[in-house]
């Protein structure tokens, strides 16, 4: 029976349909969203630990809360204005949140101490808008796309980081740190135009596998598998805030590389390009081979033995390049593999409030990676910072070996709103016997059926029939 199901899984039709205008139109506006608020965000990162030195009141510690602080209100408010979407609208919530995005930035560019700073960087984080893109996204795309906008929203965001680097270390030269602020605010102003005038607009409904559901936080709070990938991004995002807290200042100090800071471009540049090639091959194997576990893993450990290298070899222009190369291609492929397998790991419906605590999750590790590494630095120096990285690291690699394999599946929906309650077991059967659909939780209220599929066999020409058969009531 077994046999037979996979061969009928390699005939299966699929359903082809291309993306519509207003799917590409609602695709590339809101990755533009993101990659401004991310491009503001991150531009500080390469620079800011050298800049806050001026800063009146200025210590290690306040240096590096300075460059956290925006995740602590990021990790605060992202849920609270997701749900707050649902009631008010997407718009208006992202209009507020880069308003309050630009407000932090202003407050910062024109600060001359470093609480002024603080003050800026935490209003920044305040205007908290992934949740509602990301559920104005779901708002404009038909099920079969929702992956591809996703994907494209989060390929954005990587390469606002790759540009920020490079771009933070170039600007600082032209207009200063406060110029960088200023810019931020013009980017989140920019942010706004994009939303009044190219988002499309469309009818507002809840998508649980984009939307946090406060029913089921207690059930995905108490998955341990989940839980490993919580802690895994948290960890991931207070290392790279510690170790830029400390890698510009490595880079310039005159008894480490003595590289002064307005040549780091030219390393930053390189290293982001080649990383991001060369993190391909291990993204296809993990995905496309099944070694998920063995790449995943693999990757954590060659991020702690780069910040080893940063340890010992920090002495060395060349050893450094070659350790923020490792370091980044790791990163990258982690950044790019833990979202996959929160998505592989969380229950059916319920991706959406996994994915938001994983988000709150990357956001307090960057706060938590700005007050460690400040407070590392001013009692142990340098290397303190990237010791205390390689640990947390370490503890990581321990976590992440205890993991299952991951099923490779994908989730996905399927609108069915003429089902009664009493016909969801039936439902649920049929859906399940359609080829490549592993699990389906079928959900009356919502309209819709959420799904556990393999993509490579699913027949989505006989989803999109079932589908129709419930919209209008054939039963």
């Amino acid at each position: 029976m077994d046999q037979m199901k996979s061969d009928q899984n390699k005939s299966a039709p699929v359903y082809i349909d291309k993306m519509s205008s207003l799917e590409k139109r609602a695709a590339s506006s809101l990755s533009s969203i993101y990659a401004l608020r991310m491009l503001g965000l991150f531009m500080i990162f390469p620079v800011f630990s050298l800049y806050g030195q001026q800063l009146e009141g200025n210590t290690p510690f306040l240096i590096g809360f300075a460059i956290g602080a925006y995740g602590l209100t990021q990790a605060i408010f992202q849920i609270p204005f997701g749900m707050l979407s649902d009631k008010i609208g997407r718009k208006p919530v992202i209009i507020a949140g880069m308003l309050i995005f630009a407000l932090g930035s202003v407050i910062a560019a024109q600060a001359d101490s470093i609480y002024g700073v603080i003050l800026g960087r935490i209003i920044q984080g305040s205007g908290a808008v992934a949740a509602a893109v990301m559920a104005l996204a779901a708002d404009l795309t038909r099920e079969e796309h929702r992956l591809k906008i996703m994907a494209s929203i989060g390929m954005s965001i990587g390469f606002a980081f790759a540009i920020a680097m490079v771009l933070g270390s170039i600007l600082n030269e032209m207009i200063g740190v406060n110029g960088i602020f200023w810019l931020t605010a013009v980017f989140a102003l920019l942010g706004v135009v994009v939303t009044l005038f190219w988002v499309p607009n469309a009818p507002q409904s809840f998508h649980r596998e984009t939307e946090p559901v406060p029913e089921q936080f207690k059930k995905i709070l108490s998955d341990h598998q989940l839980l490993r990938l919580d802690a895994g991004i948290l960890i991931l995002h207070m290392v790279l805030t510690a170790t830029f807290i400390v890698i510009p200042m490595a880079l310039t100090n005159e008894h480490h590389a003595n590289l002064p800071s307005a040549e780091h471009w030219k390393i930053y540049l390189p290293v982001m390009l080649v990383a991001m090639g060369l993190m391909v091959p291990f993204i296809i194997i993990a995905e496309n081979k099944r070694r998920m576990k063995e790449v995943f893993v693999g990757a954590i450990a060659v991020v702690a033995l780069s910040e080893l290298g940063f340890w010992a070899f920090n002495d060395s222009l060349y050893a450094l390049v070659f350790f923020i190369l490792i370091f980044f291609t790791a990163f990258n492929v982690l950044e790019a593999s833990l979202p996959s397998l929160v998505a592989k790991m969380s229950p059916t419906e319920a991706k959406g409030t996994a994915m938001g605590i994983y988000s709150t999750s990357q956001f307090l590790g960057a706060f938590l990676g700005g007050i460690i590494g400040g407070q590392l630095l001013g009692m142990y120096g340098i290397n303190g910072v990237f010791l205390f990285s390689a640990l947390a690291l370490s503890v990581w690699v321990i976590i992440a070996l205890t993991m299952k394999s991951p099923r490779y599946l994908s989730t996905f929906v399927v609108k069915l709103t003429d089902v009664k309650a009493d016909e969801i077991a039936k439902v649920t059967a049929d859906l399940t016997s359609i080829c490549g659909v592993a699990e389906a939780v079928v959900i009356p209220e919502d309209g819709a059926a959420y799904l556990k599929v393999e993509l490579h066999a699913l027949d989505k020409a006989g989803l999109k029939e079932f589908s129709n058969k419930y919209s209008e009531g054939d039963k």
